[in-house]
Order: structure tokens, then C-alpha cells, then sequence
């Protein structure tokens, strides 16, 4: 595909912004790409996990004998293995990481709290044997009511799921415990006033339920355990730095006895950014002295991993007949889950910061239920943010006559403006992204019958943080380039392209790698859309400091003054005044050895000055009268992409979002039985959208560089997905004439909306 058919006005550079081969595309298409589920050690044990098949009950007695004197098993786990830890004490950071919650999370200890909750682990010598042992464990419990919505968990006659949880923040102190863990508030103005100078106000309220990330490869690690203590771990993870801090700490073990080697990973979408099995396995390794493999089944999957979560939410909006929207007020409910902290943060930060509006309040509750913990669903929490909002403006936009990009385009907050919870805005393009939406022949396009349009906005601000890398030169004039970020969506693409345009050299001359945690120094997830620009400045620091030492070199050769030398398309340049030829890159790697030593650059920062990224997505649906069934037909996605450093790879964020997008909006949904059970715990009946649900996706790439970065890089991964479930349900309730506010907009909700008067 070319520039210009992409959107993208394309640029001056060699390699940043073209479409290259894939470092790792010859691995994973040949099948030698090795996942989490691919490490084999001799004398390997397979580990099975037994969970709970109550929602909610005590734990009165676990009985195990028979499990361990089964032949072929060579350890057994429960609780009792797994060390305790005090309760995190507040105040309470943005991500919630509390070794009290995580050890009972990853083994029940007082009480089981989700169907699925893990009991006992056993490893033994092949999987059938393990699964035999499982039904050996003998297990008595108390069944306790259980809770399965936030707002009637928050409740003061709810069950209580953690008799020491009393609502956070709360002026006196609660004398009772509740599963309402905090509420948080911000905003700014006075929404009365802005209400009464309303001309139109939209008032509804809405609902979703948790999903899935769905990826197609399961949670898998492989734990070695050596005499010494030290301990080897393979893991397909986001972040193996993470893993290990949150391993080594839980089972209170020095950090640097825990190397951590990431796997490839086969999608993680937010869900690997923390531990499951990775600690029972590491304990069997360590009791029995052989190697343990985990690999969870998909029905552990969805019962036992963390889903993004479920809301429900009320939202006040107010608008003059200009388009002038004057106040708005929205509560939003969260469920987190069997244990506390779900992204209120990131919540609260989307609601209402595409737009400058003098008068908003947002309140936030988050809430114990009994379901699995949730985890980071790309752009956590965003999405169930923007969705509410973005509904309530298209129906005011409708009620007052207005077009509904226009009535974005007239609130859009500006360069230099700052989101709901006060992050200061550099240079942006919503501007450009709201103008390229309206202007494509997609909003235009005539509709058929029973068809209808959606279009909703999305904001994300991407991380930045700390990382580490190592760029090594050998002794060819190749460079090697280590990370510490595992590659879930291209980064050793981009980590190469920026590297070889940086060198000036051809970027075949370039290997990116994916380094352990023996290798490096600390680098945080690959999540929150921050790798390409935190771990990509890391990398062209490394670059630059090599570059550095190179032109020492050639002055060192040449015996002229360092100054007198510069770096210019993969070779040393010396002044005009020593009429002196230049020095290849390949010519100094070879000498480097015999004159000084290794030419290496290391940096290890904490990235800063991240920027702000806009999507604007257009969809058309057809709706069938007689079922309700909907059908996407077009999809657009238009977005700020700052610098595509990978396009291709881009524009693949950008329809994975959309398509994310239409499950959350059509189909996906946890289903839980009135016993508190999942029922829909497989791909047969937990509806993800496959290549036959979805339409073609035409992405248009807006490049309003980020001036924090030496390329421009904004976060691309996750801005596609937060306008996406509002864009799909918008089209839905253009194509009905009715309003709907329950995601999934499943056939039987579509057609019972229809039915009403």
C-alpha cells in the first residue's frame, strides 16, 4: 500500500516510516518462533491446578495425601507454600500491585472468591497423572452468598468478600468493612452552573460487562530451580522485569536469584502484565528439584485470568443550542474484580478530556464482586470511559440539530490545553484528525434501509517510564540491539528502523533482540503504548553514544582533534581542512579492538514528555429486522499517530482496535449462571468476532509529530480501541431509531429494542 492511499504525507527519512521486512516474521512463519508453551527441559514435570468451583465460600479443610501418594507426583501445593504478606498500607498508588491480594490471588487461602479461584497444585510426571491427582485433593467448604454487580456489592446488606476492607478515603472511617475499596473524584467548574445554562440536557445510563482479551496463546511458563537457589523462569509475559519483581517478592526471594527470559508471546493485549501461575510453578520447581510446566487451559482462561472489567454508569450532559456544551457529570461504577484496584485513574482521566468543557465532575466507585481480579485490557478502563460519553454527545448533537463531528470539532480541546485530571497537552492533532473524519468519502457514503452510522472520539495518553537498552557494535560494522521489552506489537521493527536511521547505515545491518532480566537494567511493561517511544529513546541514546565513540575513534586514527570529526550516513567525516577520506562504519568496527576495546552504548532512563493521541472512528452497520442480528459493513479508523515509525505494523494496531471494539460492542460478555459460575468459559461460547464478522478496516494515519520525542512517536495501540465500542453502538442505535445503553448489543437486546413502542 502506498503513502498515499494510507493517509500519511510521508517524510524524509530512510528507514523511520517505511515498510520493511519483519525482523521476526521468518521465526514465527516457519513455526521456530518459540512461545511460552514450547520451552521443554529434561525431566520436565507438568503442573495442574485445582479451583474452586464456588463463587464465594470458606475454606474449612484441604486434604492432599491421597494427591502426593499418587505415583508419578512429585509435589503438591496449597497455601501453605505460598508466603503471606501484610496488606498494602495507603495511601494507594494509580496500579495497585499489593502482595497480600496477589499471593491469595494466585492461591486461595482464607476463603475461595470467583468460580475458578485456585486451591492446590500438583506436578507431576505427565499431565494425565496430574489431572488425575487433582481429583484425589479432597476440599471442604462453606458456600457463601455471592455478589456479582458493583452497584449491589457496594451495597451495606452485601455480602462481604474481605472482612478487612473498609472503604478508603472516607471521613470518619467506616465501622464496618465493605466491598466498596475507594471512591475518587475530580473535575472542575460548577456543573450546577453550567447545567442551568443549558438549552438541552441529556441524561442516561449504561452498562457493560467484563471481556476477555483473548489471545490466542495461553498463559504458559516453565520453571527451573537450581541447588544454589537461583532459578530460571520462561514466561510468555508483557514484562519480564514485572515477573520477576512480583515472583522474587511474593516468595521472598533475593531479585537477582530470579532470571526471567520472555517467551514470543502470542498477544497480550494488557493481560500478561502480571502473575498467575508463574509462583506455584516456581514452588514446585524449588520442592521437587526438576523443571515445571504450566500451561493454562482456555476454560482456566476465562475463568482465572483477569477480564477487563464490567461498569455501569450515569451521565448528565448539557449543551446550548451553539453547540456549546456547558457541564457534564457523570458516575461510573467499577467492577475490580475478587481483589481491589481497577484503573479508576485512567478512567477518570478520559471521561470528557477531548474537550474543553468549563464545568465537569466524574466520580468513580470501585468495587469487590465475586469474578476473577481484573487486568489491563488495552487502554484500561478507557473504553468504558469514553463510551457513555461519546453516546450522550451524538444524541444531543441529534436533539439540537447538529452535526456530530461539529459538535466534537467545537469543544475539542486545544494545543496547549490539559485533560479532566489536569495533564498538560503539548502539540496535538485532534484538530486534524476531527477535519480528515468529516472529510472522508465514509461520512458521506448513502445508507440503505435498516442501516445506520456510528462515529465516536477516543483519547489516550501514553506512558512513558523507564527503560533500558544496549546497543552493541561487533567487529563487521553490524549492531546488535538489546531490550528489555518483550515485542507484542512490533517493537523490534520500530527499535531497528530508528537504530538504522540514527547510524545511517542499511537496516538489515541491525539485529533487535529481546534481552532476560540477567542482561539489562530495569525496564517497565510493554503496555500503555509506551514502548516504541520510551524504549525507543533508550535506543537512539545508545546509538548516539556509540556514534560518539566512533568519531573518537577516527580521531584517534587520524590524530586530529575530536572536535574535528563528525558522523554523517554511517561513516566518520573529518573537516574540510584535513582533506582527509571518511572512515566506514565497518572500517572502524574493525578496528575498534585493536585500539582501545568494544564500542558499545547503554542507556537507562525514565522517559518523559509523553503526548496525547486522538481516534475517530466511523462505522455502518445493518441491522436485520426480523432478528436483531447486526452486521458491520464499513469501518474508518482516523488517527493520530504522531510518527508511524513501522506503518505497516500501525496500521495493524489501529484495525485491531476496531475489530476488539466490534466484540465489545456486539457480542463478548462474561455469562454467569445464578450459582455464580461462568457458563461461556471456551471460545464456543464466548463470542469473539472472527474474520467473517468484520469488514474490511480502512485506517487514515494523521502525523502530527510529538516534539517530546526525536522522531515524534506517539502511543499507537491503545487509542484505537477507546472509541471503538461507542462508534460500533451509535451505529447501532442510528440503524434502530432506538436508544440502548447495555453492551453487548446482542441480536436478543437489538430486537427487543426495536419491539418497543
Amino acid at each position: 500500500m502506498n503513502e498515499e492511499s494510507r493517509g500519511r504525507s510521508g517524510s524524509n527519512y530512510k528507514w523511520v516510516g517505511k515498510v520493511t521486512r519483519r525482523p521476526d516474521g521468518v521465526d514465527k512463519v516457519t513455526g521456530r518462533a518459540r512461545y511460552g508453551d514450547d520451552m521443554k527441559l529434561p525431566g520436565l514435570l507438568h503442573a495442574k491446578v485445582l479451583r474452586s468451583p464456588h463463587a464465594h465460600a470458606k475454606i474449612l479443610s484441604i486434604d492432599t495425601s491421597k494427591a502426593a501418594a499418587l505415583k508419578g507426583v512429585k509435589g503438591v501445593v496449597t497455601s501453605a507454600d505460598i508466603p503471606d504478606h501484610p496488606e498494602m498500607a495507603p495511601p494507594y498508588p494509580p496500579i495497585i500491585n499489593d502482595l497480600h491480594d496477589i499471593s491469595r490471588n494466585v492461591m486461595a487461602r482464607e476463603k475461595v472468591l470467583y468460580d475458578g479461584h485456585a486451591v492446590a497444585a500438583v506436578a507431576a510426571t505427565t499431565e494425565a497423572i496430574a489431572k488425575q491427582a487433582l481429583k484425589l485433593i479432597e476440599v471442604e467448604y462453606e458456600v457463601l452468598a455471592h455478589v456479582l454487580d458493583p452497584i449491589e456489592a457496594a451495597k451495606p446488606d452485601a455480602p462481604v468478600l474481605h472482612e478487612h476492607l473498609f472503604t478508603y478515603g472516607v471521613d470518619p472511617k467506616p465501622e464496618k468493612p465493605s466491598n466498596l475499596f475507594r471512591t475518587v473524584n475530580g473535575g472542575r467548574g460548577d456543573v450546577e452552573k453550567g447545567f442551568a445554562e443549558a438549552d438541552v440536557i441529556v441524561e442516561r445510563e449504561f452498562s457493560s460487562e467484563p471481556v476477555h482479551q483473548g489471545y490466542i496463546e495461553p498463559l504458559a511458563c516453565v520453571a527451573s530451580a537450581s541447588e544454589d537457589g537461583s532459578v530460571e523462569l520462561w514466561t510468555s509475559t508483557q514484562g519480564a522485569f514485572v515477573a520477576r519483581a512480583l515472583c522474587a517478592k511474593l516468595l521472598k526471594m533475593d531479585i537477582a536469584m530470579l532470571r526471567v527470559t520472555p517467551s514470543e508471546i502470542g498477544g497480550g493485549f494488557g493481560g500478561k502484565t502480571t502473575i498467575y501461575g508463574e509462583p506455584v510453578a516456581i514452588r514446585l520447581s524449588q520442592m521437587t528439584g526438576r523443571p515445571v510446566r504450566m500451561v493454562m487451559s482456555r476454560s482456566e482462561l476465562f475463568r482465572a485470568s483477569g477480564p477487563t472489567l464490567g461498569s455501569r454508569s450515569h451521565i448528565k450532559i448539557g449543551v446550548k443550542r451553539d453547540g456549546t456544551v456547558t457541564a457534564a457529570d457523570v458516575v461510573l461504577w467499577h467492577q475490580s474484580g475478587a481483589f481491589k484496584g481497577s484503573p479508576t485513574g485512567r478512567a477518570m482521566d478520559t471521561f470528557f478530556s477531548s474537550y474543553t468543557i468549563e464545568n465537569a465532575k466524574v466520580t468513580v466507585h470501585d468495587v469487590c464482586v465475586n469474578r476473577p481480579k481484573v487486568a489491563a485490557y488495552r487502554a484500561p478502563g478507557a473504553p468504558m470511559a469514553a463510551y457513555p460519553v461519546e453516546m450522550a454527545l451524538n444524541e444531543l448533537a441529534e436533539k439540537i440539530g447538529m452535526d456530530p463531528i461539529d459538535l466534537r470539532a467545537k469543544n475539542a480541546v486545544q494545543d496547549g490545553g490539559e485533560s479532566l485530571m489536569g495533564t498538560k497537552y503539548g502539540r496535538i492533532g485532534l484538530n486534524e484528525v476531527l477535519e480528515a473524519a468529516k472529510n472522508h468519502p465514509h461520512y458521506a457514503a448513502p445508507l440503505g434501509p435498516n442501516q445506520g452510522r456510528g462515529f465516536a472520539l477516543g483519547y489516550w495518553m501514553h506512558g512513558g517510564g523507564l527503560s533500558s537498552a544496549s546497543v552493541n557494535l561487533q567487529d563487521d560494522g553490524t549492531l546488535s540491539v538489546a531490550t528489555g521489552n518483550p515485542d507484542i506489537g512490533g517493537s523490534r521493527s520500530s527499535m531497528r528502523a530508528m537504530a538504522a536511521e540514527e547510524m545511517g547505515i542499511d537496516i538489515e545491518a541491525v539485529k533487535p533482540i529481546v534481552a532476560d532480566t540477567g542482561s539489562l537494567g530495569y525496564s517497565h511493561l510493554t503496555a500503555g503504548s509506551r514502548t516504541t517511544f520510551a524504549t525507543g529513546m533508550a535506543v537512539i541514546n545508545c546509538v548516539r553514544e556509540i556514534m560518539e565513540k566512533l568519531c573518537a575513534l577516527a580521531a584517534k586514527k587520524w590524530d586530529i582533534p575530536g572536535e574535528d570529526v563528525r558522523w554523517d550516513s554511517g561513516q566518520a567525516i573529518a573537516a574540510d581542512s584535513h582533506d582527509l577520506p571518511p572512515l566506514t562504519l565497518k572500517e572502524l568496527a574493525g578496528m575498534a579492538t585493536k585500539m582501545g576495546g568494544a564500542i558499545a552504548g547503554h542507556s537507562e532512563i525514565n522517559a518523559g514528555g509523553a503526548g496525547a493521541a486522538f481516534s475517530a472512528q466511523l462505522v455502518d452497520v445493518e441491522v436485520d429486522p426480523e432478528t436483531g442480528f447486526v452486521k458491520p459493513l464499513r469501518y474508518t479508523v482516523v488517527q493520530d499517530v504522531g510518527r508511524a515509525i513501522s506503518p505497516d505494523y500501525v496500521e495493524g494496531q489501529m484495525q485491531g482496535g476496531a475489530v476488539q471494539g466490534i466484540g465489545w460492542a456486539l457480542n463478548e460478555e462474561y455469562v454467569y449462571g445464578e450459582d455464580g459460575r461462568l457458563q461461556n468459559n471456551g471460545f464456543l461460547d464466548y463470542r469473539m468476532p472472527v474474520a467473517s464478522d468484520v469488514p474490511m478496516i480502512d485506517t487514515v494515519m494523521i502525523e502530527v509529530p510529538n516534539p517530546n520525542h526525536p522522531y515524534g512517536v506517539r502511543g499507537v495501540g491503545e487509542p484505537c480501541l477507546v472509541p471503538a465500542p461507542a462508534a460500533v453502538a451509535n451505529a447501532v442505535e442510528n440503524a434502530i431509531g432506538k436508544k440502548m445503553g447495555s453492551l453487548p448489543f446482542s441480536p436478543p437486546k437489538v430486537l427487543k429494542a426495536m419491539q418497543r413502542g
